[in-house]
């Protein structure tokens, strides 16, 4: 008994969009199906990408592309072929040799895939914000507000005053001296020079009255 050959290949299978989003499970149940029939071993089956279609088959214009890498005897291919075109679910298929690739290569993310990590991506970021914003708005709670100490404030009217009414009050005391005391003594001296010539002064005039008297009494 001759020994079977199996080789690496890559099976790009064509479905109706509308019935893989109807009945994702039982689209990838007819891949599996028509492969194991021709005791293909799958090594890896997901979804490649969603597109609308060049040209309009059996009334589909949109379709999901699903990528299979698996192990199979060459002489099945044809075989692969025709179960996909009697199928009601698999509208197309396209096999080549894979040979020359690795297991990176196998495992290289889909632009599915890449559109499903970026919107995980998006999801955990707006998460982690309304986290964010939670965990501010619940501190923010909990710190205690701290009265106002109304018997320290000071009133308006004790405020105090301004450079300019400072200046004012200088400029007052400056303009308005405190009016100069004049001494007794200085007065009487002021008097007795203030007399014109050709009047006798009082001291004068009791002097001569008193030599008067002493005259008559000799």
């Amino acid at each position: 008994m001759a020994t079977v050959t199996k080789k690496l290949y890559e099976g790009m299978f064509l479905v109706d969009t509308a019935a893989a989003a109807a009945d994702w499970d039982g689209v990838i149940g007819s891949i599996e199906s028509i492969l194991k029939r021709v005791e293909a071993e799958v090594i890896s089956l997901r979804k490649w990408d969603e597109r609308r279609l060049a040209y309009v088959i059996n009334k589909v214009s949109r379709g999901t592309y699903m990528l299979a890498y698996f192990k199979c005897d060459g002489e099945k291919i044809q075989e692969i072929e025709k179960t996909v075109q009697l199928s009601e679910k698999i509208m197309r298929v396209l096999i080549l040799n894979a040979e020359h690739m690795t297991q990176d290569d196998i495992e290289r993310d889909t632009p599915a895939t890449k559109a499903e990590k970026a919107q995980e991506e998006r999801e955990a970021a707006v998460e982690a914000k309304i986290a964010e914003a939670k965990a501010a708005a619940e501190q923010t709670a909990a710190e205690p507000v701290a009265p106002a100490d109304v018997s320290t404030a000071a009133p308006a009217d004790a405020a105090e005053p301004s450079e300019g009414a400072e200046a004012l009050v200088e400029t007052k005391s400056a303009e308005e001296p405190a009016p100069p005391v004049e001494k007794k003594e200085d007065a009487v001296v002021e008097s007795a020079e203030a007399t014109p010539a050709g009047e006798e002064s009082v001291a004068e005039a009791g002097t001569e009255v008193v030599e008067d008297e002493s005259k008559a009494a000799e």
